[in-house]
C-alpha cells in the first residue's frame, strides 16, 4: 500500500450535530463504521489501541444521546412516571399513618376514661354495703347482719323441729309402750325406726319435712302481701294445728289402751283435752313450727335485702370485666396499628430509596444498551475491514489479530453493561 492509498483512507473526522430528529439509522451506523475504519488504520489495528478506542466510542454515543433532549425524554418518561407514583404511594400511606395514629389516640383515650369507669365501680362496690340507698339500691343497712342472726336462731330451731316430730310420729305410729317405757319423747327414734324396717324408717325421717314444708309455705304466702294469701296462711296454719292434735290424740290414745282398766271404756277428743301431755305436746311442736316459720321468712326478707346489694355489686363487678375486655381489645387493635405504621413507615423509606434511584437516573444520561451494541458493532466492523483489506501482513498473524479484536470488543461491551440478555434494557451514568 502506497502513501497515495494512505492519504485517500484517511478522511477528516466527521463532526455529527443531532438534533431530536437526529441522523438516519444507515447515516449513524454508517459514521460509526467509517470511524472504526479510520482509527484503525492510524492505529494499525492494534488490539490493545482497541480498547482504548471502544472507550472513546462509548463516551461519544453518550455525548450524543446526551444532545438528544427529546429522546432522553422519552427514555426517561417510565422512570418520571414511576416516580410521580412513588410519590403519590407515599401521600397515600403517609394519609394512612395519619389516620392510624388518630385511632390510636382515640383508643388510648378510650382506656383511660374506661380505667377511671373501673376506679369508680370498685370504689361502689367497696361503698355499696354501707350506703346502699347512695346508689339507689332499695336494700337495709345492716341487712347482712340480721341475716346472720337469724339463720344462727332458725338452724338449732330446725334440729329441734326435726327430732321433736320425728319422736312423735315414731310414738304416735310405730312405738308399743310398755309399763316400763312410757315416755312419748324418743331422742333415739330415727334408730329404733330402722330396727323396724325400712318403711318404718321412711315414715320417722322424711314426716317432719311436711312440718318443716308448712313453715316454709308460711313465708311464701306471707310476702305477697294479698288477701287471698293471707286466707291461704290461716288455712296453713291450722291445717299444721290439725296434724299436731292427731299426733297428740294417737299418743295419748297409746297410753290410755296401756293403762285402761275398763275394757268397755273408749278414749275421744274429751278425754284427749284433759290430758297435760295431750297440750304439751301440740304446744311444743305448733307452737315452735309458727316459731320457725316466721324466722324464716325474717331470714328469707333479710336475705333479699342482702341479695339486692349482691347483685348489684355482681353487676358491677360484671361490668368492670366488661370494660376490662373493652380495654383488651382496644390494646389489640393499638398493637395492630402500631405494627400496620411500623410497615407503611418501612414501605414509605423503601419508596424514597426507590425515588432517589430513579432521581439519579432522569438527572443521568439513559445510554440505549441495544442501540450502542449495534453502533459498536458498526465501529469493529470497520476497524476489521481495515485489518482484512488494508493492513499488509501474513494471514496468520491477521487472523491471531482479528480474534483478538473480537475478544476485546466482548470485554469492552460487558464492561459497559452490554450482554446478549439484557439487550432492552438501559443503563445510567450520573453527570
Amino acid at each position: 500500500m502506497g502513501l497515495k492509498d494512505l492519504i485517500q483512507l484517511k478522511p477528516k473526522d466527521p463532526i455529527l450535530k443531532l438534533s431530536d430528529d437526529g441522523l438516519s439509522e444507515e447515516s449513524r451506523k454508517r459514521t460509526y463504521h467509517e470511524a472504526g475504519f479510520r482509527d484503525s488504520s492510524r492505529n494499525m489495528g492494534n488490539s490493545q489501541t482497541l480498547s482504548i478506542c471502544l472507550d472513546a466510542i462509548y463516551a461519544k454515543f453518550e455525548n450524543e444521546e446526551k444532545e438528544l433532549r427529546h429522546k432522553q425524554e422519552e427514555l426517561k418518561k417510565p422512570y418520571t412516571q414511576e416516580q410521580h407514583a412513588k410519590e403519590s404511594e407515599i401521600k397515600g400511606f403517609q394519609v394512612a399513618i395519619d389516620n392510624a395514629s388518630d385511632s390510636i389516640k382515640q383508643k388510648e383515650d378510650k382506656n383511660q376514661e374506661i380505667n377511671e369507669t373501673i376506679k369508680e365501680l370498685k370504689f361502689e362496690i367497696t361503698d355499696l354495703p354501707q350506703n346502699p340507698d347512695v346508689y339507689g339500691v332499695p336494700a337495709k343497712k345492716g341487712a347482712s347482719a340480721k341475716f346472720w342472726i337469724g339463720l344462727v336462731v332458725l338452724a338449732p330451731i330446725t334440729v329441734y323441729l326435726f327430732t321433736f316430730y320425728a319422736s312423735v310420729v315414731y310414738s304416735a305410729m310405730e312405738k308399743q309402750f310398755t309399763y316400763d317405757d312410757q315416755r312419748w319423747y324418743v331422742p333415739d327414734a330415727i334408730i329404733r325406726a330402722s330396727e323396724d324396717g325400712f318403711q318404718a324408717l321412711a315414715t320417722v325421717v322424711f314426716a317432719p319435712f311436711i312440718f318443716i314444708g308448712l313453715g316454709y309455705l308460711i313465708h311464701m304466702f306471707y310476702q305477697k302481701k294479698k288477701l287471698v294469701s293471707y286466707f291461704k296462711l290461716t288455712g296453713v296454719v291450722l291445717a299444721t294445728l290439725a296434724f299436731d292434735v292427731l299426733l297428740a290424740f294417737f299418743v295419748e290414745k297409746k297410753l290410755w289402751e296401756l293403762n285402761v282398766v275398763d275394757e268397755n271404756a273408749t278414749y275421744g277428743f274429751s278425754e284427749a283435752v284433759q290430758s297435760q301431755e295431750f297440750w304439751l305436746i301440740i304446744f311444743l311442736g305448733f307452737i315452735a313450727y309458727l316459731i320457725w316459720g316466721f324466722i324464716f321468712d325474717f331470714v328469707m326478707e333479710e336475705h333479699k335485702e342482702k341479695d339486692k346489694v349482691k347483685n348489684a355489686i355482681r353487676k358491677r363487678n360484671e361490668q368492670i370485666a366488661i370494660h376490662r375486655e373493652q380495654i383488651h381489645d382496644n390494646k389489640a387493635k393499638i398493637d395492630e396499628l402500631k405494627s400496620l405504621i411500623q410497615g407503611l413507615k418501612e414501605k414509605i423509606t423503601k419508596a424514597r430509596g426507590r425515588i432517589n434511584e430513579l432521581q439519579r437516573i432522569i438527572d443521568g444520561t439513559i445510554v440505549p444498551t441495544k442501540e450502542y451494541k449495534l453502533y459498536a458493532s458498526e465501529y469493529l466492523q470497520g476497524w476489521l475491514t481495515f485489518i482484512n483489506e488494508k493492513l499488509v501482513i501474513a494471514k496468520p498473524e491477521k487472523d491471531r489479530l482479528i480474534e483478538e479484536c473480537i475478544e476485546v470488543s466482548k470485554v469492552h461491551l460487558d464492561r459497559v453493561g452490554v450482554r446478549d440478555d439484557y439487550q432492552n434494557t438501559v443503563f445510567t451514568k450520573t453527570l
